[in-house]
């Protein structure tokens, strides 16, 4: 199960993130919103991964 589980959640965010249409609602917003936003979903992103394959090491 918790080898399953980070394959999924990886899937899931490539199926979810990678749309024409978020790029868009970007540009839109505008630029300096853009980049917050990408900002935050690469952190949260290093987070999440870092959780995943190194959270048993203290």
């Amino acid at each position: 199960m918790k080898k399953i589980l980070p394959i999924a959640l990886i899937a899931f965010l490539c199926t979810t993130l990678s749309s024409c249409e978020l790029v868009g609602g970007i540009f839109k917003a505008g630029i300096w919103s853009g980049i917050i936003i990408v900002v935050v979903v690469v952190a949260l992103l290093i987070w999440i991964l870092a959780k995943i394959f190194g959270g048993g090491r203290s």
